[in-house]
């Protein structure tokens, strides 16, 4: 007896209670993969696995269903490996130890994996059914969503017709997502040159920055140390002539940078101080609701290094100080969502070059290509040169939706209530697979969730219930 069995609805716990046995972090998906394909060589169903591992699984129409449009339904594979520190388990080899705790469902030690593993299993739960009335099924299963949605941009969608797409992959019952942001990373070079310099020595920071997601939490007005840095060395620049050694800030692009350092060198000690000081007051001002812990310090420093010359020093601090940052536009369609940002999350001194990592995020495409043109442009004018390693599509809010409405339908139908209908300004698979398919109408929705990514992370199983149920009838009225 499993430790989930007896838990309804039996059969997606099941197949969840299979896929947890079966170790399948992020970059560590063959397994689960080889379980997936398994699964439906065994039951004699059509099914593609790609050399990435991804796999989609064909199901015929039920009777009556015949000339129904097809539905994909999505989730990934992956999950989260994290673990406790006294944890001994290897996550790398060894399934998860669960548990259920009333209506919770947990894995001791370990993060569970309820994103997304209960978008699998609930597929597998559709798929082996001969009992569930649906159209023709495509049952896609990404891997490697976590770290990049690697699966998903990767994939060869050219053999999949599918019109509607249930994406399980949310961790709110009672709410619909319906658009997403793209996003597209950009990476930024300025050369350098370096020449001696006689001024003192000192190293100046931001810090005490509140942070935050760089998409869903880019509208708090918070401040970024890497463009709090660009107006710290301007303000230098004004108060005394002023040599940049290094500059640094940030860790992710796709983080909001909490703090930032530079080594200078200045001719006039006693003017810079003044002028970190005037800059310190009027950010405490200017934050004092968004970000009220920012500091600004110049101290005494040390180092070998050669100074930047005089035109590197003024082009660097122009790209951090010129840089566009943050909200871009808010959707007219969607109130308060976000919809194009951008981040510069990333800066650091690599050997005669300073590079500079910008997050850029659009529920809109044009405007995308639009930011990101503004920042290739400034780039280029300092003399730099931009590289875009990754990018993929928008999920953009389809003012009208079938899917939508039926699901909305069917919602009433089990709850008596409305469901939430949100947009992201962050992403999910539905941007890319939408770009592969621009005709594919799109709902993201799925059981509550706590604490994911964590060790404390559960899954709610009358939630889980309810989903399925609701995902049940949505089928049933796609005819």
């Amino acid at each position: 007896m499993g430790v989930l069995s007896g838990l309804q609805p039996q059969a997606v716990f099941k197949f969840f209670e299979e896929l947890c046995a079966i170790p399948h972090g992020s970059h560590n998906t063959k397994a689960v993969s080889d379980y997936l394909a398994d699964f439906a060589r065994a039951r004699g169903l059509k099914f593609r696995q790609d050399e990435l591992n991804n796999v989609i699984i064909w199901k015929a129409p039920t009777a009556g269903y015949e000339n129904a449009a097809a539905v994909m339904i999505q989730g990934h594979m992956d999950m989260v490996a994290e673990k406790d520190a006294d944890c001994a388990r290897d996550m790398e080899k060894e399934g998860l130890d669960l548990f259920v705790d009333g209506d919770l469902i947990g894995a001791r030690g370990t993060t569970l994996g309820g994103d997304d593993g209960i978008a699998v299993a609930m597929a597998l739960a559709v798929l082996d059914a001969e009992d569930i009335p649906h159209g023709p099924l495509e049952c896609l299963f990404t891997v490697d969503e976590e770290v990049g949605m690697l699966g998903a941009r990767g994939l060869d969608a050219s053999d999949l017709r599918a019109k509607y797409m249930l994406n399980i992959d949310s961790e709110k019952e009672k709410v619909f997502t319906v658009s997403c942001a793209g996003s597209t990373r950009a990476v930024c070079t300025l050369p350098v040159k370096r020449e001696a310099f006689a001024g003192t020595l000192c190293r100046l920071t931001v810090e005490g920055l509140a942070g935050g997601h760089s998409g869903e939490e880019i509208h708090k007005g918070r401040a970024n140390s890497n463009i709090i840095m660009g107006r710290a060395l301007t303000e230098l620049m004004n108060a005394s002539d002023l040599r940049l050694l290094t500059v640094s800030g940030g860790a992710k692009d796709n983080a909001i940078p909490r703090d930032a350092a530079a080594l200078v060198a200045v001719k006039d000690l006693r003017a810079a101080e003044s002028a970190v000081c005037a800059l310190g007051a009027a950010l405490a001002n200017e934050y004092r609701t968004a970000d009220g812990g920012i500091r600004v310090k110049l101290s005494a420093a040390e180092s070998d290094l050669v100074p930047m010359d005089g035109d590197s020093t003024r082009r660097v601090a122009a790209f951090l100080f010129c840089a566009p940052n943050g909200v871009q536009m808010m959707s007219a369609e969607v109130p308060g969502l976000v919809q194009t940002s951008l981040n510069l999350g990333h800066v650091c001194t690599e050997g005669d070059a300073v590079v500079g990592r910008f997050m850029i995020r659009s529920s809109v495409n044009s405007q995308a290509a639009e930011t990101t043109q503004k920042v290739i442009t400034l780039t280029k004018v300092l003399g730099g040169s931009v590289d875009i390693p990754a990018s993929y599509s928008a999920w953009q809010y389809r003012p009208e939706s079938h899917l939508r409405d039926v699901m909305v339908e069917a919602f009433r139908a089990l709850y008596g209530e409305e469901p939430k209908i949100e947009a992201l300004h962050a992403g999910l698979e539905c941007g890319i697979l939408s770009g592969k398919m621009p005709d594919l109408d799109c709902i993201s929705f799925g059981p509550d969730l706590t604490d994911i990514h964590t060790p404390r992370e559960r899954l709610h199983i009358a939630s889980a219930e309810r989903t399925w149920r609701l995902m049940l009838e949505t089928l049933k009225r796609l005819k």
